[in-house]
């Protein structure tokens, strides 16, 4: 072969070690090549793997650490809701149960009434007072305004049957229609059962369908000075005012502008008067006073009807719509150092019986002039202002026990008290007015020439008396006896049976067809 030519049939033997040997390599780049995908595929599944067990542990990790969070969540707020109801149990206090207690029987009471004015048109102008005066009164008829008011107060729930609710007296005196409002918002219009402006207490009746929370009663006659108490009002509706203190003193007596008050309690719990008619409680949520607001001077202090005074008048109230006093039949005279030492008495904390009404109930349970009475149900009789006290407290019907010295021997009786007898308001009309009264009939109307048909008139005066020496005089005629009305004799004899114990009542006599109204101091009496 020559030099630089290629065969164009090599060797058989070169030719195919030329093959081989490419075929080869090529082999051999494609399996490094398969062998590189295999190992990065290998790794891309080792990666993937340990990205799953890393998602996998993440996600166990976050569920863990959400577990956790849970449950030291709840931990945390089992301990804080548990020290909250400890909190909570620990503020949880007498009064408050004693409040919560009594809540419900607590309602506000509305009273609506209308006032009179009368409207001077020229009453702008500045005129002679005469001429107003004039001009007032002819235009009374004609210019005459009603306008009306609306009184809130308090009142508490004492009879559940029944429907009874006990308040003041002011808080519905002047009402012409009355409601009541419970703490469930449930509202009802009332009929008032008695009234007492005396003691300043009343008594309305609700009707209801269903079942009326009521008040506990206590008593008062065991109420300590120091004592907590807790005074609770309505006076606006659905939101109770609540005051607390301590009993700063019992058996206070009030002067308001037109009475005096006795037996009250005294507390420094803040009474306002839309709390008026409200309870006072004690510690145990019963019911030991009937909160009033009536007197005005008052900072800082109330004062509270005791309940035991107050259900001698409910119950009065209840049944004859106004207070029946009890009469037992006795004039009593206080006694002095020297009467004590004649009759041979410790002490002068006493009075002695000087007068014995005949087929009286202290005849018949065997009292006689001239004994000394020391106590009543063993409450000592220091004078004839406790004895009168006492006798206030007494309702009709019911049994007193008195502790009496009679001839130097210690000797107890019961006396059954009862109303006092209608038959009986002539001698008492004289004992305390020294006057007598007759009807109104046509030989007495002929006899002193009246031609009015109404009232009771006044036949014959005791000498010496207080409307005798005023010239109150025979043919005149009672038309009114302080707030009750007086159209004939029977009318007269219920109201000076009414207010046979006042010190002092206002008579409307009219005379010739003239009215003139006369405040009379009445005469000493036990009647």
């Amino acid at each position: 072969m020559q030099p630089g030519c290629i065969p164009f049939f090599p060797d058989t033997v070169d030719f195919t070690s030329q093959v081989s040997a490419g075929h080869l390599n090529q082999r051999k780049d494609i399996l490094n090549g398969q062998f590189a995908h295999a190992i990065n595929f290998c790794l891309f599944l080792r990666f993937k793997k340990q990205v799953e067990m890393a998602n996998i542990s993440f996600q166990i990790n976050i569920k863990k650490r959400v577990i956790r969070f849970f449950w030291l969540s709840t931990v945390i707020f089992t301990l804080t809701a548990q020290n909250g109801f400890c909190d909570i149990a620990n503020r949880e206090n007498s009064v408050v149960k004693a409040v919560r207690k009594v809540q419900p029987a607590v309602v506000n009471i509305s009273s609506q009434y209308e006032i009179r004015k009368n409207s001077n048109p020229f009453s702008g102008y500045r005129m002679d007072p005469m001429l107003e005066k004039f001009f007032q009164d002819f235009f009374s008829p004609e210019f005459e305004r009603r306008e009306k008011r609306t009184s809130l107060g308090s009142g508490v729930i004492i009879d559940v049957e029944r429907g009874f609710v006990l308040t003041n007296n002011h808080v519905i005196e002047k009402a012409t229609s009355i409601s009541v409002t419970l703490n469930d918002k449930r509202e009802f219009e009332a009929d008032i059962v008695g009234m007492d402006p005396e003691s300043d207490l009343a008594v309305l009746k609700i009707q209801a369908d269903q079942p009326l929370p009521a008040i506990r009663m206590g008593n008062s006659d065991d109420i300590m000075i120091g004592e907590s108490v807790i005074a609770i009002g309505n006076p606006f509706g659905f939101s109770h005012t609540v005051t607390t203190g301590v009993v700063s003193a019992v058996n206070r007596s009030l002067k308001t502008d037109n009475r005096i008050y006795h037996e009250f309690i005294q507390t420094d719990a803040s009474i306002n008067p839309g709390n008026s008619g409200g309870p006072l409680i004690n510690i145990d949520g019963e019911l030991i006073g009937i909160n009033t607001a009536i007197y005005a001077e008052a900072q800082g202090i109330g004062f509270a009807i005791p309940i035991d005074r107050a259900k001698r008048i409910v119950n009065d109230l209840i049944h004859y719509g106004s207070v029946v006093q009890a009469w037992i039949g006795l004039t009593v005279h206080p006694i002095d150092a020297s009467l004590s030492a004649y009759l041979n008495l410790k002490n002068n904390q006493a009075v002695i019986v000087t007068r014995v009404a005949p087929a009286s109930p202290a005849a018949e349970a065997g009292l006689i002039e001239g004994d000394v009475i020391h106590s009543i149900d063993d409450t000592i009789v220091s004078g004839i202002a406790d004895y009168l006290s006492k006798l206030k407290q007494i309702s009709s019907n019911q049994t007193i026990s008195l502790e009496i010295t009679r001839q130097g021997e210690k000797i107890r009786l019961r006396v059954k008290a009862r109303p006092f007898p209608i038959e009986l308001a002539p001698e008492l009309t004289m004992d305390r007015l020294g006057i007598a009264v007759a009807e109104l009939d046509q030989a007495t109307r002929s006899k002193y020439h009246i031609a009015e048909k109404k009232g009771a008139l006044i036949v014959k005066m005791q000498r010496g008396s207080y409307l005798d020496r005023i010239g109150v005089q025979p043919g005149d005629i009672i038309r009114r006896i302080d707030e009750e009305p007086v159209d004939d004799l029977s009318d007269f004899n219920t109201a000076i049976v009414k207010y046979r114990s006042k010190r002092s009542v206002v008579l409307l006599i009219q005379r010739e067809g003239h009215l003139y109204p006369i405040n009379v101091i009445m005469k000493e009496s036990q009647w």
